[in-house]
């Protein structure tokens, strides 16, 4: 596939929209003229990117995994609000494509550039190159990843920092004075990402789950054969081999040529370790904004800073009402600031050295919890004193739940809306059953018994030529609701007329409607097991109305929706056997993928496409070397765009 053409008109008439809106809608109450400061000029932020196959050793164990530019992990993204983030990636993996995800940005009048293989363009082939260009549309704290096959599992991230400006600011940019720690959260499986994917697809008793992790990492580093702290009976009771990593004995393993020089399997405390500990250093007496991200596999981690307060200002680059905590839970997809004071007098048992513990929730342990190391700059000794913090129990559900009911939207907040619209606007509500079932001999996930099977051509490529009907079934839309008498607290097979088979339909939204969603999640294939899921929503943030157990009832649970400060997201959990609304307008012409962002899971068919604003399809400036795949690449329709249908009436 060829570079595309970039339409400078189209992105600066995107981005001039983009700014006139965002000044509209989150404009903080107008200066005076004298007193009000210049809006700098949007910049472009441009960055070539070689992703390739490089040998690394994250946890001191060497792999093969998908790098940017040889190293792991991907490059720090750095822009402003409003700015034009412009990637050239060149795909150098040889056997197979790759797309790249810019996660929380919502690509308005770019959906092309989302990176969603077989939703919103074709994947890059091996040799060849794409450009994205996209507007980085409001500031927080953001990712990006692989989204073909399995290769965020493999590797394929990186950190995205959106930063505020005059005309887009954060309402607690002010209340940190010591600056930023940027913590990237992954886990880390020793068993490349196609054995895993070829041990998913197997049939009946030959399927093969992916087991957990074998490590944790923080900003890409994590120690597999032993731990930084002090090891404990918590952390036997994870691995009763648990020991602690050994400082001061390494220089013969340090010059060790084969291990060491060849293989960087040095252990993390040789010179240039490509697992050596992260070590944030701090001033005390100050006030730091931690931006943490996780981009996890499978795992629900817990993150607690020894010693140290959170205080939880944002959620997935949004602003929330401002609460302690000393932990906060994380699922996959989701991100966070957190604003810490380092308020600490150093102790004999505390020198000014602590630990920061991530450890594993939700799932029964198999991994030993990540840890770096916070330090003061008065420390008397570089390290911690003590042993790290235990994590919550990983089965204390009600420990997660508490932490998520109280991320409620920033009250009388003048930079973004708090309140959704009402529910007499409402013009689809669209109920999603989860459930895990077999398929044709297969384990799969479904919604309303259907599990997403991708089709060839990418759907905004089906529909901005006109190609729907040869692109994939476009007979009717993916099922909705759940089916009539349906009991959650039970598995599929147990419950009668229940039968899954595989989909390629979507969801069709009109421009403009105003969309109720809601997860409910059910028993897996055995009883009474069920699992807490993150939904991510592509091109969107939602307004999250509301939590329950059992099974959702609209004319009960409707009426008690949080409609005064539900938080504004792009991902969220329903957990288990138990349901979550949210609420969006589908204001965003495109194809956006909406789906559970555990990787195997969305592997197995779990997830669902909105496609919005049919009738404005035509009026994309698609790149064509975006959609050159599938039917698209055989068609002379490719030509000219589909004539617009009649527009839907007004929601």
């Amino acid at each position: 596939m060829a570079k595309p053409h970039t339409s400078s008109d189209h992105l600066a008439a995107v981005q001039l929209l983009l700014c006139c809106t965002l000044l509209v809608a989150f404009a903080a109450p107008t200066a005076t003229a004298a007193s009000a400061p210049a809006a700098p000029s949007p910049a472009k932020v441009n960055m070539t990117w070689d992703v390739e196959y490089i040998l690394w050793a994250p946890d001191c164990q060497q792999r093969v995994m998908v790098g940017i530019n040889g190293k792991f992990p991907g490059p720090t993204i750095t822009a402003r609000a409003g700015d034009v983030v412009r990637v050239t990636v060149n795909n150098k993996l040889h056997t197979e494509g790759l797309v790249i995800h810019w996660h929380g940005m919502r690509q308005v009048g770019t959906p092309w550039a989302d990176g969603t293989a077989s939703i919103s363009q074709c994947a890059i082939n091996p040799g060849d190159s794409f450009t994205y260009e996209f507007v980085a549309d409001k500031p927080g704290t953001f990712f990006y990843h692989g989204h073909f096959g399995m290769q965020r599992a493999a590797g394929l991230y990186g950190s995205l920092i959106v930063n505020a400006t005059a005309a887009q600011d954060e309402p607690y940019r002010r209340d940190y004075d010591g600056g930023e720690l940027n913590v990237l959260l992954s886990d880390w499986y020793h068993e490349n990402v196609y054995a895993q994917a070829a041990g998913l697809e197997r049939k009946d008793k030959h399927f093969e789950w992916i087991g957990e992790p074998q490590t944790i990492l923080i900003n890409g580093r994590g120690q597999y054969e032993c731990m930084l702290g002090k090891v404990t009976r918590y952390h036997r009771g994870i691995d009763r081999y648990a020991k602690t990593c050994v400082r001061g004995k390494e220089a013969k393993l340090c010059r060790d040529e084969e291990r060491c020089l060849r293989r960087s399997e040095c252990g993390p405390y040789c010179p240039e370790s490509q697992c050596a500990p992260v070590v944030f250093d701090v001033e005390p007496g100050k006030t730091y904004r931690l931006r943490i991200a996780s981009t996890t596999t499978l795992s629900a981690l817990n993150l607690q800073v020894q010693g140290h307060e959170l205080t939880v200002v944002e959620a997935d680059g949004n602003p929330v009402e401002p609460f302690k905590v000393t932990d906060i839970d994380i699922y996959s997809g989701e991100s966070y600031s957190v604003l810490l004071t380092t308020s600490q007098k150093p102790t004999f048992y505390r020198p000014g050295a602590f630990w920061i513990s991530v450890g594993v929730r939700g799932r029964h342990p198999k991994t030993l919890p990540a840890t770096a190391v916070l330090r003061y700059t008065n420390s008397k000794f570089d390290w911690p004193g003590s042993a790290p913090p235990e994590t919550p129990a990983w089965d204390d559900i009600d420990h997660s739940k508490s932490f998520t009911y109280r991320i409620k939207a920033l009250r009388n907040n003048a930079i973004t809306k708090t309140r959704p619209p009402r529910s007499s606007a409402l013009n689809r509500t669209i109920v999603m059953l989860n459930t895990q079932t077999m398929v044709g001999g297969h384990v799969r996930w479904a919604i309303n018994n259907v599990s997403l099977a991708l089709p060839a051509t990418p759907y905004l490529g089906a529909y901005h030529y006109g190609l729907q009907g040869s692109a994939f079934d476009a007979a009717g839309e993916a099922p909705d609701g759940v089916p009539e008498g349906y009991n959650v607290s039970r598995p599929p097979g147990e419950n009668e007329g229940y039968a899954a088979r595989l989909s390629d339909r979507v969801y069709e939204l009109p421009h403009g409607a105003l969309v109720d969603v809601v997860l409910q999640n059910a028993d897996m294939m055995r009883e009474r097991a069920s699992e807490t899921h993150p939904w991510h929503l592509h091109g969107h943030d939602f307004w999250v109305l509301g939590y329950g157990d059992g099974r959702y009832d609209a004319g009960k649970d409707l009426a008690r929706l949080n409609m005064e400060d539900p938080p504004l997201r792009n991902t969220v959990v329903v957990f288990p056997h138990g349901w979550t609304a949210l609420r969006f307008v589908a204001d965003n012409t495109g194809a956006w993928a909406f789906h559970c962002h555990i990787e195997p899971h969305l592997h197995m068919g779990m997830g669902a496409v909105f496609v919005e604003g049919v009738e404005k399809m035509r009026e994309l400036k698609v790149p064509r070397e975006a959609m050159m795949c599938g039917v698209i690449s055989t068609s002379a329709a490719v030509v000219t765009p589909a004539a617009p249908r009649t527009p839907a009436p007004a929601p």
